[in-house]
């Protein structure tokens, strides 16, 4: 039996034609809603099952409906579809709003973000690290496979200096003091970034990354008990490199991410006027070991795209990256790739909610994604928590369509007014989310690190009880 017999049925109880067979056919209006209603119809349901039925509707967009043409993933085999010709947008138009109304419709769909606060919170708040009159900042973190050990690095000066490192053996409840480093680590000019990579064979290694001109790697073979040295992976640099290492299908490939606005990718800078911005990536094969000279995945004067972050679909199908906008005329954006990164969507512009620097994401237990970020609106925005440390809520669709998502959080008030939050993110077995940065928590005194602990369905009853 096909799957989606019982979608033919039904179309056929309503009058909607079985199959079109011939592109050259004639179709009144009439005929042609019926024809293109059971067309929906079925590549609603026989899209991928992992994906509901309204993100596949989604998939078949307005913006196709007024071009004529398929949507990605919609059969090329030309005795399947019909050639919609201008004539007929308006009735193509018309037979999708149909179908969207016998669909039904999302219960979140319709209520508004909502807008909270854990800043006065303290018990969710853990010290990281603090020393007084020392700047420590920018933390990435990473979650070891026991699901409790999480280490931490981060800067002695603002996105550069000594890297600090610590480790928590119970999920961030408590941390180490400061561990030993190599002593190339005294050396590093900008933020650390810290990743799990496995390479085709299976072996487990973490890596961390030195930005600048030129960047430079240190490996782990034990889990982080020791570390190589930092050396130069090539001939190039950048800034806050890498924004995500991300696992490819392909085991032991990976893929990373940075920007450059001219300064840093060569020995000799090549600072433009006006500035252009560059977002770049690169590739490794080998688990991460050697990386590839990058390539060129956006470049502009005008808007000013860097600091990505990864966000990968449910289904693994899709990646998607958020970007701050560093000129401050426009939202953060976002960009889409569905071929592992070969090529990319154009940048488009994220919602309110989601305006910011430093985009950290991952999905919780129940599927809801949860992003942390510096909350920096655009010149003349207002947003709720302008210069703190806050995060959203929301899921994998809200990306794709746009939509301003579930909650918007305050997590710590952040008394500068800016200079906070390039936060690590982790989620425990058990759902506990630990989101590690750095802030001027404490008014006129250096920033430092602290990490706040919480879940999902805490933030759930909290907005249940709100007025």
């Amino acid at each position: 039996m096909a799957k989606n017999e019982g979608v033919v049925r039904a179309g056929q109880r309503m009058g909607i034609l079985s199959s079109f067979r011939s592109r050259s056919v004639l179709l009144s209006p009439n005929r042609f809603i019926s024809v293109h209603a059971h067309f929906l119809l079925t590549r609603l349901f026989s899209m991928n099952s992992q994906r509901s039925v309204r993100s596949n509707l989604r998939e078949l967009s307005v913006s196709h409906l007024f071009r004529g043409t398929r949507p990605s993933g919609a059969s090329q085999k030309r005795d399947q579809t019909p050639i919609f010709r201008s004539t007929f947008r308006p009735v193509y138009l018309l037979s999708s709003l149909l179908v969207a109304a016998m669909l039904p419709t999302a219960s979140r769909s319709a209520e508004p973000l909502k807008i909270l606060d854990l800043a006065d919170d303290t018990a969710r708040q853990v010290t990281v690290d603090r020393e007084a009159g020392q700047y420590l900042g920018h933390p990435t973190t990473v979650l070891l496979e026991d699901g409790q050990t999480i280490l931490c690095v981060y800067p002695k000066g603002h996105g550069r200096g000594a890297i600090v490192y610590k480790r928590s053996n119970d999920g961030g409840r408590t941390w180490s003091d400061r561990l030993a480093t190599p002593a190339s680590w005294a050396t590093s000019r900008e933020v650390p970034t810290l990743h799990r990579v496995v390479d085709a064979s299976g072996i487990k290694r973490l890596i961390l990354w030195s930005g600048l001109y030129p960047a430079r790697l240190a490996v782990s073979e034990d889990d982080g008990d020791s570390w190589s040295e930092l050396e130069p992976v090539g001939d190039w640099g950048g800034i806050v490199v890498m924004g995500f290492t991300e696992p490819l299908k392909q085991p032991g490939h990976y893929l990373a991410m940075f920007h450059d606005d001219g300064r840093f990718f060569q020995a000799q800078p090549t600072l433009k006027r006006p500035v252009e911005f560059t977002l770049l990536q690169t590739r490794s094969t080998d688990g991460g070991l050697t990386w590839s000279f990058p390539e060129v995945v956006q470049q502009d004067t005008a808007v000013h795209l860097c600091e990505p972050g990864l966000i990968r679909s449910p289904d693994g199908e899709e990646i998607a990256v958020l970007l701050r906008e560093n000129s401050r005329t426009k939202n953060s954006h976002i960009i889409f790739s569905r071929d592992e990164g070969r090529t990319w969507s154009d940048p488009r512009e994220l919602p309110d909610s989601l305006n910011g620097d430093r985009h950290t994401g991952k999905y919780t237990p129940d599927g809801r994604l949860f992003i942390s970020f510096r909350s920096v609106p655009p010149r003349g925005k207002p947003a709720p928590f302008a210069g703190d440390w806050v995060a959203w809520v929301g899921r994998y669709e809200d990306l794709v369509t746009g939509d301003e998502g579930e909650y918007h959080v305050r997590l710590m008030d952040n008394t500068k007014g800016q200079d906070c939050a390039y936060p690590g993110v982790e989620v425990l077995p058990d759902g506990t989310i630990v989101t590690t940065t750095y802030g001027h928590w404490t008014a006129d005194e250096s920033p430092y690190i602290v990490a706040v602990r919480l879940r999902l369905a805490e933030l759930d009853a909290i907005a249940a009880s709100a007025p």
